[in-house]
């Protein structure tokens, strides 16, 4: 069989941390047994459903690398397809229509309430010519009045609840239009789902459904509820946790490849590997290993997640990135070299990217930078000498990073002088502050020239 797993999302303006993890779960489980990965937005929902909201789900599974692997099914647009399924389930007697006013069905679930019994319309018995003319009604599944419902759910293990337990619930509304846990067993039917992961929110959910799938004879794809994101507190994920949405994430400077590696251990792992890309996860996913208990997030971790990533990322790209940030007519001709020289350095400095384009000022424009008051105050009379001399002491060129600490031995050792007597002082005027990546480095990637000519401005 074919695996073939969907991500459903429902649009309300961004794509959630948990939607995005759900997204990726499908996404590795289909791709790890050769099978397709599918999208569906259900917009049935018109008042929130707006394009901005969709346009925003979409943006955030591209970032992601999450794009189903054909266009995007709209649920909205199937809605015809559904109201027809529900005249099948009618014709066939696995749908009655009931024709309770609100008053009657606030008084039925009272009376149910009391009982601890489940919702029967007493319409469900009643001929079809004992039908009132002219007043709306809606569709009912008519559910089992006995026995138990069971899924052996691919995370949950097997779970079943008392088919009494159990509404007979609407599927068609008194307007005609179909409802969610209607649309989503057709949709998923029609589309070949084989596997349903998402959310252990929509656990209880599947029982329905499932009902569904057995009164139209339809195979009924395998379920797997995976446990929800909590925060550091222990409590559901929510709003006073902080940045929700993956753009957030995004325009706070995380990388794509991060962001997926972190969210496929939140709940998952493949022995002790932290790091790893979307590729590897395909090759050792298993659902089975997929833990019960809600996994937490953890800005910290993601940010440590992030600086292996940016490590890992080519440094001509990071280069490119940071350079977006300045001013390109004023940036020198050099300034992508030095960055791509001295990123090893100032990727071990930053976690994101926004710390990584923030402060590079002196790498990208040249001439002497802004100095700050607290690195100024290692350019008194005397430093300012000492860099003279150590200006005049350069060679036209250096290619290594050995061929620059021999000479600075040698100046070092005929002035009498120790590097801390040149180390602040030099930080001060070719970086502007008292602290950077080592000064060693900063030399070599400025060139010479450059820092002589630095040097001559700041003293």
């Amino acid at each position: 069989m074919s695996v073939i797993t969907r991500f459903a999302p429902s649009p309300t303006g961004f794509l959630h941390i948990g939607g995005a993890r759900t997204a990726l779960f499908n996404y590795v489980f289909a791709k790890a047994h050769g099978g397709q990965y599918l999208l569906r937005i259900e917009d049935t929902d018109k008042a929130r459903s707006t394009t901005e909201a969709i346009d925003a789900i979409h943006d955030g599974l591209n970032w992601l690398g999450l794009e189903g692997d054909a266009p995007a099914i709209m649920q909205s647009e199937r809605a015809t397809r559904h109201a027809e399924i529900a005249q099948t389930l009618l014709e066939t007697g696995h749908a009655y229509r009931c024709y309770l006013s609100e008053e009657e069905l606030t008084s039925l679930r009272d009376e149910a309430r009391q009982s601890g019994k489940s919702v029967r319309s007493p319409w469900r018995d009643k001929p079809a010519d004992e039908a009132p003319a002219g007043v709306p009604f809606v569709v009912r599944l008519r559910m089992a009045d006995e026995g138990t419902i069971t899924i052996d759910d691919l995370v949950q293990g097997k779970v079943e609840v008392a088919a009494e337990q159990l509404d007979d619930m609407v599927i068609l509304r008194s307007d005609g239009s179909p409802v969610y846990m209607l649309a989503v067993v057709v949709d998923d039917h029609d589309m070949g789902i084989t596997h349903v992961i998402r959310g252990d929110d929509h656990l209880n959910n599947a029982f329905r459904q499932q009902m569904v799938y057995q009164a139209l004879g339809w195979d009924v794809p395998a379920f797997a509820h995976i446990p929800l994101i909590h925060g550091q507190d222990g409590a559901k994920l929510s709003k006073r946790h902080g940045a929700l949405g993956v753009d957030a994430y995004r325009d706070e400077g995380f990388m794509p490849e991060a962001m997926a590696n972190y969210l496929m251990r939140l709940g998952w792992s493949h022995g002790d590997e932290e790091y790893f890309t979307l590729a590897q996860a395909v090759e050792w996913f298993d659902i089975a290993k997929v833990g019960k208990a809600p996994a937490r997030f953890d800005t910290d971790k993601l940010k440590s997640v992030n600086q292996h990533h940016m490590r890992a990322a080519d440094t001509s790209m990071l280069a490119t990135h940071i350079l977006a940030h300045y001013d390109a007519d004023k940036a020198s001709a050099d300034a992508k070299d030095r960055l791509i020289a001295l990123m090893p350095l100032l990727t071990d400095r930053a976690q994101t990217l926004t710390d990584l384009a923030s402060g590079q000022d002196y790498i990208i424009y040249d001439g002497a930078p802004s100095i700050t008051e607290e690195a100024a105050a290692f350019l008194n009379d005397e430093s300012k000498a000492i860099l003279l001399k150590f200006a005049d002491a350069l060679p036209p060129s250096l290619d290594t990073l050995e061929q620059l600490k021999d000479v600075m031995f040698r100046f070092l050792e005929a002035e009498n002088l120790k590097m801390k007597h040149i180390g602040l002082p030099l930080r001060a005027a070719l970086t502007g502050t008292k602290g950077s990546p080592s000064i060693t480095d900063i030399i070599v990637a400025l060139g010479t020239k450059e820092v002589a000519f630095r040097i001559s401005q700041s003293c």
